[in-house]
């Protein structure tokens, strides 16, 4: 019988043992994966650069595309395994360009993680009109997995992972406006909007892509100190959310509540090489788990929106994102 996560149906945690505390290294401890080939988005900074460490150790080929190629050389310099490309992800020629070259390797896709992502940023656009988070955090993934399909279905188990954020509970997709053009700009509304993309195409793509052994998996990785994602966000903005005090400084409480890097990171890899889950997809997981759906109204509580697991919901998105990257997208 066909498996599929329309309304939350296989949103129940499958006994990982594994928790917050979890590091990458943990969870992927005698896991093989030699003669695999990995991308990693965003690989070469902050969460996405220990998964590919943790991917490089564990012996998997680790693509790395890279905007800044000089910085990622350099963070990327001492770990074995990894090809360092070029991309920038609110281009989408350079997405198309850097997906031909991989398909024309030859080589089969073994792990797509579309790790990279922005938050906390003033209203920007693309070339193409749209803003720049919902660009950069969902549109940019699907167009790469798209463009990816050959080499993801010749694996014939091959997993993609999205990182999404429990920032989806900031809001809904807005299907009216998703660019902003006809109602006041808000970052975390944008943010949260780009994060519930990512939970509702990986609910799809999945049911697509399943057929060919191909499942996805979204995630939040957690709060994490430490990286780079916070660092245009104004201090006013923490200062208003709770998060520091007048002089900046984060309140011991926040602080102790942040995961470390190797943690932030442990989820994403518990996705891509969990054994638990070689028969399961679609589903959206935290703290190295599948998560509960999301019960209380708090935009800050545990789990998933129901929202995101909405098959209608899905479906539209499909279509919505599309046009917006004028490309056609039938996995088959």
């Amino acid at each position: 019988m066909e498996q599929n996560n329309y309304g939350g149906a296989l949103q129940h945690p499958v006994g990982s043992g594994f928790n917050a505390t979890s590091t990458a290294t943990d969870v992927i401890r005698g896991i093989d994966l030699h003669g695999r080939t990995a991308i990693v988005t965003g690989g070469s900074t902050g969460i996405g650069l220990e998964t590919t460490k943790v991917f490089a150790a564990a012996g998997a080929t680790v693509i790395v595309p890279a905007r800044d190629i000089s910085k990622a050389k350099e963070n990327l310099k001492s770990i074995p395994n990894v090809e360092l490309e070029n991309i920038d992800l609110m281009n989408p020629g350079s997405i198309d360009a850097f997906a031909r070259k991989f398909l024309a390797s030859g080589r089969a896709l073994d792990l797509l993680v579309n790790n990279a992502g922005i938050m906390w940023v003033p209203l920007r656009r693309d070339a193409r009109g749209i803003e720049s988070q919902l660009a950069t955090n969902y549109l940019a993934q699907f167009q790469l997995t798209a463009r990816l399909w050959p080499s993801l279905k010749k694996s014939n188990a091959a997993r993609v992972i999205n990182v999404s954020s429990q920032g989806h509970q900031f809001a809904n997709f807005d299907f009216d406006d998703p660019n902003f053009l006809n109602r006041p700009y808000e970052t975390l509304q944008a943010y949260g909007q780009s994060k519930t993309a990512c939970n509702l195409f990986t609910l799809e793509f999945d049911k697509r892509a399943s057929p060919f052994n191909v499942r996805a998996f979204s995630l939040h990785p957690g709060s994490i100190g430490g990286t780079e994602l916070a660092r245009e966000a104004p201090m006013e903005l923490f200062k208003k959310m709770g998060f520091c005090d007048a002089e900046g400084k984060l309140f011991p409480h926040v602080a102790a509540s942040l995961k470390t890097i190797p943690q932030g990171s442990a989820t994403t890899v518990w996705c891509a090489t969990s054994p638990l889950l070689s028969k399961l997809g679609g589903v959206y997981c935290e703290d190295c788990e599948i998560a509960e759906l999301e019960a209380s109204d708090s935009q800050t509580s545990k789990g998933v929106k129901n929202y995101c697991l909405q098959k209608d919901n899905a479906d539209k998105l499909w279509t919505v994102s599309e046009q917006m990257t004028a490309l056609s997208f039938n996995p088959d």
